[in-house]
């Protein structure tokens, strides 16, 4: 069980890694405008539309490869717990004991002090 949730655990942080380097990867919508003015969309490795769709998708796919290994970590979260619960574990028990408060003793008035006679 703990064999299949470290494969699930490098999954999800290699699918985490492969997502910021996609986003990272596309360009923003801002850069298209400088391709309607002849700077050669239509010769790139994708097609003339580009590697939007292409990135896009991978993208999608991505997301729910980490949404599934996000899900697949909170049920083993969750098993985990139960099995913690199940094992017993004591609570802890309060014992009141009467604490006894020091007897205070009378103060005399010192000779420093003038009283009001």
């Amino acid at each position: 069980m703990e064999a299949i949730e470290s494969i699930v655990l490098i999954a999800h942080v290699l699918l985490a890694i492969a997502l910021i380097a996609l986003v990272l990867l596309q360009q923003g919508k801002g850069a298209e405008a400088g391709a309607a003015f002849g700077s050669g969309a239509s010769q790139t490795m994708f097609g003339s539309q580009g590697s939007a769709s292409f990135l896009s998708r991978l993208t999608a796919i991505m997301a729910t490869g980490i949404f599934l290994t996000s899900f697949a970590l909170a049920v083993y979260a969750k098993q985990k717990a139960g099995a913690i619960a199940e094992e017993g574990v004591p609570t802890p028990v309060v014992v009141e004991q009467p604490i006894e408060a020091p007897a205070l003793e009378e103060s005399k008035p010192s000779s420093d002090v003038p009283t009001a006679d």
